[in-house]
């Protein structure tokens, strides 16, 4: 890697591990904790790439991106920012940042980043800048999450939210499926136009399509979990998407259902699913990023404090109860859970037997427990599955059974041969027997923290 870095962070300790990982990577680097000092350096002429923070003592790093672009076109600039949310994604790229990446952030896959900026153009699609905030109170939207998957999905929200292309946004009930189709329309070049929910009845009569349309001019249509419509109510769909000219609005859909295994039962037009499918997002549910779930309780506790409830926080144990639990009803049920915590609990700090009672009986996935010191691996997963089947009392768990256990499993199996080794992925993967990228791919996948690398915060 070669070229001249200028880092902006008001962390000396990210500072120094990034000088020092740049340094010996063969880059020549120049670190300052102030934004006016990064803006001289860019003005004078210097860097091929700048790794900026967001918020640092003199500024903001996205609302200097502008200014560097003007001054130097070309420049690629990564932002790294610890306000791990959809928000922070947006501006990024609205601002032309050639990359994001949320804290704590991997230090070899920031090191990837950098290579590759130093080694090519920048590809950023030019974005129009937001000439005014779209939402006030930013804090509200409840999109929020540290994890690779939501990340993965902020990413991909920012890169088509200012395109012609239809977008499908598929994931189970309260996963905020209608929140990130807002947030496309409220953050890209339509904000200042309609949003429109298409329901059953608005397509009902001759005239109920073209209502619709009129009622959105320009702006976006949403058409709300759209595998539940029957068979006439898609066909007005269709015939209103081909009749489409210039001027027509953006069309988004939502669906917790499989629209793929639909359209094959013969339960959903073909023509339409191609027709919605232009970009498809999935919404990952609670249970595959749990680790959002103290980021997200976090939230709910500060929004009902602005609210006027009493400030609340939970016991170690009752967040411990919150994190296993499996919260069928994702986001949504994670919400009005807390809230209800908050109303009800008489002291500041909510203990664990409250959460119990108001997530009743429905079991959460516990660690597996073994029974006596000589049972196999088998005999305790096997008494675990057998107790968490009991307690749903006769109902059967929510769907998704297979990957919940293989990941509680999967998880703890390599992040033990991780220790074992020393956080050596070579030796770690040879120990498992498996390929060294595929360890890689669960090491994101599963969002698992390597010990031997230098997580920044």
């Amino acid at each position: 890697m070669d070229g001249t870095v200028l880092v902006a962070d008001d962390d000396r300790t990210i500072r120094t591990v990034l000088t020092q990982a740049l340094t010996r990577a063969g880059c020549k680097v120049h670190a300052t904790s102030s934004l006016m000092t990064l803006m001289r350096w860019v003005e004078e002429g210097k860097g091929d790439l700048v790794i900026s923070d967001v918020v640092m003592p003199d500024g903001n790093g996205l609302d200097t991106l502008p200014r560097i672009t003007g001054k130097r076109p070309g420049l690629p600039v990564i932002i790294i920012s610890a306000q791990n949310t959809i928000m922070t994604a947006i501006q990024a790229t609205e601002a032309e940042a050639y990359d994001y990446l949320p804290k704590p952030f991997d230090l070899p896959d920031l090191m990837k980043r950098a290579a590759r900026a130093l080694d090519q153009k920048r590809r950023m699609p030019v974005a129009k800048p937001v000439d005014e905030d779209p939402v006030s109170g930013q804090d509200d939207l409840p999109l929020v999450g540290r994890t690779a998957q939501m990340q993965a999905l902020y990413r991909l929200v920012a890169r088509v939210m200012n395109t012609e292309l239809p977008v499908l946004i598929t994931g189970e009930s309260g996963t905020g499926k209608s929140l990130i189709a807002r947030a496309i329309h409220d953050f890209s070049d339509r904000r200042t136009l309609p949003f429109v929910v298409a329901s059953i009845g608005d397509l009902e009569g001759a005239d109920g399509p073209s209502a619709v349309l009129s009622r959105a001019r320009g702006g976006s249509i949403l058409f709300d979990e759209v595998g539940d419509l029957d068979d006439e109510a898609q066909g007005k769909i269709v015939r209103m998407l081909d009749a489409l000219g210039d001027g027509a609005p953006r069309v988004m859909a939502t669906s917790q259902k499989d629209l793929m295994e639909k359209m094959e039962a013969g339960e959903f037009r073909q023509d339409l699913f191609y027709r919605l499918g232009g970009v498809t997002i999935n919404v990952p549910s609670l249970r595959e990023r749990v680790d959002d779930i103290p980021l997200l309780t976090a939230h709910f506790l500060a929004r009902s404090e602005r609210d006027g409830t009493p400030v609340r926080r939970f016991a170690p144990d009752a967040m411990d109860l919150i994190r296993a639990y499996s919260w069928p009803g994702n986001v949504r049920q994670l919400e009005n859970c807390i809230r209800r915590l908050t109303v009800t609990s008489q002291v500041e700090e909510i203990t664990k037997p409250e959460v119990e009672a108001v997530l009743g009986n429905q079991p959460a996935i516990e660690p597996l427990m073994g029974g006596g010191e000589g049972d196999k691996l088998s005999a305790s997963v096997g008494k675990h599955l057998r107790r968490y089947f009991d307690l749903h009392g006769g109902v059967l768990p929510p769907p998704g059974l297979y990957t919940r256990i293989l990941r509680e499993v999967e998880t703890p199996l390599i992040e033990i041969a991780l220790e074992a080794t020393g956080g050596n992925q070579a030796k770690c993967a040879d120990l498992l027997g498996i390929n060294r990228n595929t360890l890689r791919k669960k090491i994101t996948d599963l969002d698992i923290r390597v010990t031997r690398r230098r997580k920044l915060m």
